[in-house]
């Protein structure tokens, strides 16, 4: 005869594979569904689509870019048309993991990017921590923080399989 703790710990047992499952789908559509944004995201950059970037970061954005240099949505959408200033030819945004916490997202992932400034490209890799918020039914941009690799971890992370874009 089994003991009554022993039976339960065995349902419990049987319940926690299917209830990881549906963790795991939940959060593979979630990456799936903040991919698509920041792909949107990216392809607006090297087009230089106000609207698009407009609709995707929240009108209190704040951007940390990999230089620690701080920007706002109108400072980052008004330099997509200065002169003077690095150009984006490529970016690959690639989500990693996504936590959802209420109507907070945080999205974390890798990137490489290209950019141009007078002729000369410059290529540059690393990870992004984004936060979205949820108002309406729409997910925002509220903050965005990049850090850059240095060449030499990017050489040590290609010898390694990882979920990442080097």
């Amino acid at each position: 005869m089994i003991a009554p703790a022993a039976a339960l710990l065995l349902v419990a047992a049987a319940l926690v594979p299917p209830a990881l499952a549906q963790q795991d789908n939940q959060n593979d559509s979630q990456v799936a569904a903040f991919q698509k944004i920041e792909d949107q995201w990216s392809t607006a950059l090297v087009n230089h689509d106000q609207f698009t970037l407009e609709t995707i970061l929240d009108a209190n954005f704040v951007d940390v870019s990999s230089t620690g240099e701080i920007s706002s949505r109108n400072q980052m959408v008004a330099a997509m048309f200065e002169n003077g200033v690095p150009r984006v030819q490529t970016i690959r945004q690639k989500v990693d993991n996504v936590r959802i916490i209420e109507d907070v997202a945080i999205v974390n992932g890798t990137y490489a990017e290209t950019t141009k400034l007078n002729g000369v490209e410059r290529a540059e890799q690393g990870v992004f921590t984004h936060i979205y918020q949820r108002a309406r039914g729409v997910w925002k941009c509220v903050q965005s923080q990049r850090t850059a690799l240095p060449q030499s971890a990017i050489e040590g992370k290609k010898s390694h399989k990882k979920r990442s874009l080097f």
